[in-house]
């Protein structure tokens, strides 16, 4: 038997080394979840699927062969709602030559369901103008469905914490209401009696008896002491002050900050009004007393400014100090309650909540909250206004 020619030899090898290729790259696709495809873009407009992988049937629910026939009954599969997205990056990929992710519904008729995919693909430029895409295209159904029902969960649990800090702000209410009624009320009462008696023991036989003339006294001081506690419980709870809106409240909160502390504080608005409901103003001076509280207990501030402002798309307050400032691994403590909690008012009132370092050291902590989850009203500019619209600085 004579020998092949050397050529005839090389292209049997070349052959079977081709056939070891493809073998080995049906072996991949075969194992890879999804389907494995290539879609090409004309300059015409026209498109086309040059391969599709064996898991077209199981994804999409329509056979290879079909789709090769009819690619364009790939967009007809996909939601209406979601058509617009899918094109809008299919143009934006094929400009740019940036890979192509996208993801949305499909219904798929077989099963009469909707199922989410995900397609992710490289594209090329074609000689011809076309740009080929090279991709994969998977299931991700059920990880959707998990994704929406924690974003429910999210959404639930944050109705559920705003729901609780109303009731919480109207028990406060109610209780330093009755406080203030009820017993500062009595108090005065008692006072007003152990002044009479006081009187009386003047013009009495006992008014040479020093020890019952001091009894009366002290009887006198501890329900002046006891007045000021209800006084100072009741402000606590809720400053009345907050009925005559959140710029009055902020004002007295601050200067009482100061004069508890002995740091040096400011508070400037840009407006009488700012446009809030109670819920609102209450929830956004709980953040600021909140801010005030952490800067008391770890900043070793010297100086503290209190910034409200109604600008054109949103209301914003910024609280800022000169102090140590917060490190990184203090915001990411699991026992970060008061972080925390401002950030979830933040989050009821439909704005944000963000830490950043202050210029010369300390920290800023600003609130903003977009405007069209304010309710509008006509604002009063204040004389002398400080705060005119800027960015906030991001944290460092």
């Amino acid at each position: 038997m004579s020998a092949l020619p050397h050529s005839q030899h090389d292209s049997l090898a070349l052959a079977a080394e081709l056939e070891q290729v493809r073998a080995r790259f049906a072996a991949i696709v075969s194992n890879t979840p999804g389907l494995v495809y290539q879609f090409v873009l004309r300059p015409d407009g026209k498109v086309s699927f040059p391969y599709l992988s064996d898991g077209c049937l199981a994804l999409l629910g329509v056979p290879s062969a079909e789709l090769h026939a009819e690619p364009q009954r790939f967009l007809a599969l996909i939601l209406e709602v979601d058509r617009q997205s899918y094109l809008d990056a299919m143009q934006a990929s094929a400009r740019a030559l940036w890979s192509w992710n996208w993801e949305g519904r499909i219904w798929v008729e077989a099963w009469k369901d909707v199922k989410w995919i995900n397609l992710r693909s490289t594209p090329h430029q074609l000689p011809d103008g076309a740009v080929r895409w090279d991709g994969i295209m998977t299931n991700i159904t059920d990880s959707k469905l998990e994704q929406l029902e924690v974003r429910h969960s999210r959404a639930r649990l944050a109705e559920l914490s705003a729901h609780t800090d109303r009731v919480k702000e109207q028990e406060r209410t109610r209780i330093a209401r009755e406080i203030h009624d009820e017993l500062g009320g009595n108090l005065t009462a008692i006072k007003m009696a152990v002044a009479m008696l006081a009187a009386r023991l003047d013009n009495s036989a006992a008014a040479a008896d020093p020890a019952l003339r001091e009894k009366t006294d002290y009887v006198d001081a501890l329900v002046d002491r006891t007045i000021e506690a209800i006084h100072r419980i009741s402000l606590d709870l809720r400053p009345a002050l907050l009925d005559l809106g959140l710029v009055a409240a902020l004002e007295w909160q601050v200067k009482e900050f100061a004069k508890q502390t002995g740091i040096a504080s400011s508070f400037s608005a840009n407006q009488r009004d700012i446009g809030l409901d109670n819920d609102q103003a209450t929830a956004l001076f709980r953040i600021a007393q909140e801010a005030l509280t952490n800067i008391a207990k770890h900043a070793n501030a010297s100086k503290v400014s209190v910034k409200l402002a109604r600008l054109r798309y949103h209301v914003s307050l910024k609280i800022s100090d000169n102090g140590d400032g917060i490190r990184q691994d203090d915001r990411s403590k699991p026992a970060s309650f008061g972080l925390r909690g401002m950030a979830e008012r933040a989050r009821v009132l439909g704005g944000t909540l963000s830490l950043s370092h202050a210029s010369g050291g300390g920290t800023v902590v600003a609130i903003k909250i977009k405007r069209d989850t304010v309710h509008d009203s006509v604002a009063t500019p204040l004389a002398g206004a400080t705060i005119a619209e800027e960015n906030i600085s991001t944290a460092k």
